[in-house]
């Protein structure tokens, strides 16, 4: 099953940049799959490799839900290339949209994903886990309002530097909280 996923992973790798699907031509799904590549390939090869046994449908579907974060996390990379990408042809959603409408796409993808996981967690009874991750999305979206929102090209770097690590250990409780659930 790991190797599956690796090949998977790999066809994924591929078809992002190469015709004739070169994903990456499309701001909504080139970001997507580099998302679930961030997220759900490495979660699902981790989780396959170490109990393939405990790997089920409702944590396939949660990473990839949770992968639309990734999309978020993936169109703030898009902000310093705009220019490039216009040249190239790419829709990137800072093409499509403009800088102020994707930088809102951008941040609504990452905190309304994480917010409907910390609910979808409390309502499967795992509260201090749901809680644990609305505590985490916090600081996310103070550093979106005090550096991305205010210029996204100038400050990618700088939000994604702040920001990241609280999305990753998001992750990270999210899938203590899987392992924890009795499914």
């Amino acid at each position: 099953s790991v190797l599956a996923l690796s090949v998977g992973g790999s066809f994924v790798s591929y078809i992002y940049s190469a015709p004739p699907l070169k994903l990456k031509q499309s701001g909504w799904i080139g970001n997507y799959a580099l998302g679930s590549s961030y997220i759900s390939l490495p979660w699902w090869c981790g989780q396959c490799f170490f109990n393939v046994d405990s790997f089920n449908l409702q944590v396939a579907v949660l990473t990839l839900l949770y992968s639309l974060a990734g999309l978020g996390i993936a169109i703030v990379n898009d902000f310093k290339s705009i220019e490039g990408d216009r040249e190239m042809g790419l829709m990137s959603l800072p093409v499509q949209f403009g800088v102020d409408k994707a930088k809102w796409i951008c941040v609504g993808t990452i905190d309304f994903t994480q917010l409907g996981v910390a609910g979808y967690l409390a309502a499967i009874g795992e509260t201090n886990y749901a809680l644990t991750l609305l505590g985490l999305i916090l600081p996310q979206i103070y550093l979106q309002f005090t550096t991305f929102l205010k210029d996204p090209i100038e400050n990618d770097v700088k939000y994604q530097g702040a920001a990241q690590p609280f999305l990753v250990l998001g992750i990270l409780t999210t899938a203590l909280a899987c392992g924890h659930h009795t499914w």
